[in-house]
């Protein structure tokens, strides 16, 4: 049965969705079967995975909203399955509060679909609201993306705090999976310092591998790609598919 990971930060602009989407292209191409949940309303990861989320029959919204069965949503792409988000998933937190069992019904669908995945991650949104709360009753584990910079570890506590509420009243398995360090910037003794903070802060948890400032990565999105498609020899392509290889073995 598959691995059900959230790719989460509410602090926008540290690369959550590029390393949502990047990973998933990189295990899909290591042999692994993959599906990423794209739960961001922005649908960013729809779209870096080449799906156009105007022309998806069905979206996640569909699936936990109306009921539609999860595996009619799901569109196969040569970088992995993508359950696509939509701009009606912004409003489902209302919605939500309206129905049973509001904080699981995403885990109820992708339990439908689990036992046909190695891994499946989930693009959350940047913010620790009910959307947020459905992927993290609905994973085993969480995965941090943390850039580089000046206040990177500000907003972490909040992160832990709500992960440990969710641990204690929702969703008991729920455990730190992993901690990638973004945006790293090699020339600066800054970069190496925020990395070394996050590694002292989470031990054994940061992969050994970091993701640097990279061009490429930024464009690779423009062009409905994942960077192993766009640009593999670029320093962010081979970061990824290092990543992938310490994913593996921690699986």
């Amino acid at each position: 049965m598959g691995k059900i990971i959230a790719v989460v930060n509410q602090k926008g602009g540290v690369g959550k969705t590029t390393t949502a989407v990047n990973l998933t292209a990189a295990l899909t191409e290591a042999g692994k079967k993959v599906l990423l949940c794209d739960f961001d309303p922005q649908a960013n990861g729809t779209s870096g995975l080449g799906v156009d989320k105007r022309k998806a029959k069905y979206s996640v919204y569909d699936v936990i909203i109306d009921g539609v069965d999860t595996a009619e949503a799901i569109v196969h792409t040569p970088f992995g399955d993508v359950l696509p988000s939509s701009p009606d998933l912004a409003g489902a937190a209302v919605e939500l509060l309206t129905m049973d069992e509001p904080n699981y019904r995403l885990r109820n669908a992708l339990e439908k679909v689990q036992d046909q995945y190695d891994m499946i991650f989930i693009d959350c949104p940047p913010s620790l609201e009910l959307l947020t709360v459905n992927a993290l009753a609905a994973a085993d584990g969480i995965l941090v993306p943390v850039q580089c910079e000046y206040f990177a570890l500000e907003g972490l506590a909040d992160l832990m705090n709500t992960l440990r509420l969710i641990k204690r009243r929702i969703n008991p398995r729920l455990e730190i999976f992993g901690v990638v360090l973004t945006m790293f910037d090699g020339r600066t003794n800054f970069s190496t310092q925020v990395a070394q903070e996050v590694r002292k802060h989470f031990p054994g948890k940061a992969f050994a591998t970091v993701i640097p400032r990279n061009v490429r990565l930024a464009e690779a999105p423009s062009h409905g790609l994942p960077i192993t498609a766009y640009d593999r020899s670029s320093k962010g392509g081979k970061a990824y598919k290092e990543i992938a290889t310490e994913i593996i073995r921690r699986m």
